[in-house]
């Protein structure tokens, strides 16, 4: 959580270092963003932190408290941190009342907080204080980088909704699913354990009454160091859930989640059903008495949701694409080929090339037998520039 090490001399690798220990909120600060801080001291000793757990202490708190911890004078130090300190009282109170409090002297962030309830006011406060305050460049690496670890706090801050990844499991000619439903698994070992770390960084998970029907999922996350489970949403217009679903069955590590189902029809009796079994229902109907998508999308903005991580048939995915609605693809492909059967998507058909959806591939790599690609819908990438925070 926290430690002392000898001040870093170099600006690029202080902050590289800075964004190291951010990334370790990942998968525990949601909904509150990925933050860190170092404090150094006039004596040139460092002690970091980190954002904990939402209700828990931001990274500033739990800087301070290490040194403390140690005894350390922190009156005249230099501050580093990844994102403008709060200047409201949420779940806790102001990071910037406790650096004006701890009398440090100097307070160096990568970039201001796009939250309304700060933006500006953190610095502003710092600054009012007598505090000398310096805003790195916003075409900085840092500042991209804090960015870019905070992607769906900032699209929620923004936009109103949150960052969508559509995860998509395939063969190399595209087949996600044989003819008669079966899909487990086409990727490796190493691929599904990927993809279970990209489900714990989400604020919550999204599937399609399909899958539920198919596979009976859990759809939880099953990695050992994991503190929290993100919330389960469930796709199902028709109230089609059964109430004997493994979705309802507790999770790994006995960990709290909620399951969030949205639906069309209304149908009381089953409702009640689904509630008793602990589900939370919205009525959402759209065109065709199918859910609106938008429209969820806002709803979970407003539930705080940062990431949601898009594990669903082609159908569901096909409508998520179709509405403009995902931001990024994690797509994981296997060394085979499994000829026709269900796509990663159904959507179109498109009259025109030019009419396809625009991909940026932002990254490659390997997972075990298999490979990971990143791409990004082409225009989704302004919350990573400069000129649009």
């Amino acid at each position: 959580m926290s430690a002392t090490t000898p001040a870093v001399t170099s600006t690029d690798d202080a902050w590289g270092a800075l964004m190291s220990n951010a990334a370790r909120s990942i998968g525990l600060s949601e909904p509150n963003p990925r933050v860190a801080c170092r404090i150094v001291t006039r004596e040139g000793t460092a002690f970091d932190g980190h954002t904990q757990q939402a209700g828990g202490p931001h990274a500033e708190i739990v800087a301070l408290r290490a040194a403390q911890s140690a005894g350390a004078d922190v009156r005249g130090a230099t501050v580093q941190v990844s994102l403008e300190p709060c200047s409201h009282h949420g779940r806790t109170s102001p990071c910037c009342d406790a650096l004006v409090e701890a009398q440090v002297a100097k307070v160096v962030v990568a970039v201001t907080d796009p939250n309304p309830l700060v933006a500006g006011r953190g610095l502003a406060r710092l600054q009012a204080a007598g505090i000398e305050v310096q805003l790195l460049p916003p075409d900085s690496e840092a500042a991209r980088a804090s960015r870019e670890l905070n992607i769906g706090f900032f699209s929620r801050m923004i936009r109103g909704t949150p960052w969508v990844r559509m995860k998509v499991a395939t063969s190399l000619d595209g087949t996600s699913a044989l003819g008669n439903g079966e899909s487990q698994w086409i990727t490796g070992e190493n691929a599904r354990a990927d993809g279970h770390a990209w489900r714990a960084r989400a604020c919550a998970v999204l599937t399609g009454i399909g899958t539920v029907l198919q596979d009976d999922p859990r759809l939880d996350v099953r990695l050992p160091e994991v503190s929290r489970q993100p919330h389960l949403v469930v796709v199902d217009s028709d109230l089609n859930t059964p109430l004997a679903a493994r979705l309802f069955e507790p999770v790994a590590g006995g960990l709290p989640r909620q399951v969030w189902i949205y639906h069309a029809a209304l149908d009381p009796k089953k409702q009640v059903a689904l509630q008793e079994r602990g589900a939370l229902l919205t009525h959402m109907p759209g065109a065709s008495n199918k859910v609106d998508l938008h429209a969820m999308l806002r709803d979970l903005g407003k539930r705080e949701v940062n990431e949601l991580h898009v594990e669903a048939g082609h159908k569901l995915n096909g409508s998520l694409l179709r509405e403009g609605l995902v931001d990024e693809l994690l797509v994981y492909l296997a060394p085979r080929l499994l000829g026709s059967g269900a796509g990663m998507s159904s959507f179109g058909p498109l009259q025109r090339l030019q009419d396809g959806i625009e991909l940026n591939f932002t990254a490659v790599d390997r997972m075990g037998d298999d490979l990971r690609i990143l791409a990004q819908v082409q225009g989704r990438e302004a919350f990573l520039r400069a000129d649009q925070v």
